[in-house]
C-alpha cells in the first residue's frame, strides 16, 4: 500500500471493485497513479465496476509459500485497459478467456474464482 493505492485498498476492504478513471480523458487505469498515463493531468475519481472479469494468464507460484499456489491475471470487464492481480480459488487451473468474480478477503485481497461458481471442468 501507498499514496496512491492507499483508497483503492479501503474500497477493496469494503468489497469493491474499482479502478482509477482520469477526469480530463476519462482513461481507465490501474494501479492507482497520480497522473494519467494518456493526458498527464492529476485529476482523478475511482470507477466502481461490475465484479466480473476475464483471466488473461497466470502463474503457479512456489516462492516463500509451504504450498504452491495460483496467481491470475484478470483484465476487468468494465475496463479491458487494465489488469489486476490476485490469487486463484477455483477448483482447477484457470482457463484462459475464462469469466470470473471477484472474493473479497478479510486481509484485504481479491481473490478470482469462476464466475459459474462450480469451477468444475463442465
Amino acid at each position: 500500500m501507498d499514496r496512491d493505492s492507499a483508497e483503492w485498498w479501503e474500497l477493496v476492504a469494503k468489497g469493491v471493485l474499482a479502478v482509477q478513471r482520469c477526469d480530463s480523458c476519462g482513461l481507465a487505469r490501474f494501479p492507482a497513479r497520480a497522473f494519467c498515463a494518456a493526458c498527464r493531468t492529476e485529476g482523478w475519481s475511482w470507477a466502481r465496476l461490475a465484479p466480473l472479469g476475464v483471466v488473461e494468464s497466470w502463474i503457479v507460484s512456489h516462492w516463500r509459500a509451504p504450498e504452491p499456489f495460483t496467481v491470475v491475471r484478470v483484465r476487468p470487464a468494465e475496463a479491458p485497459g487494465c489488469v489486476m492481480y490476485g490469487t486463484w480459488r477455483g477448483e482447477r487451473e484457470p482457463r484462459q478467456g475464462e469469466r470470473v468474480v471477484p472474493l473479497f478477503t478479510d486481509q484485504p485481497s481479491i481473490e478470482w474464482r469462476p464466475a459459474d461458481a462450480s469451477g468444475s471442468d463442465a
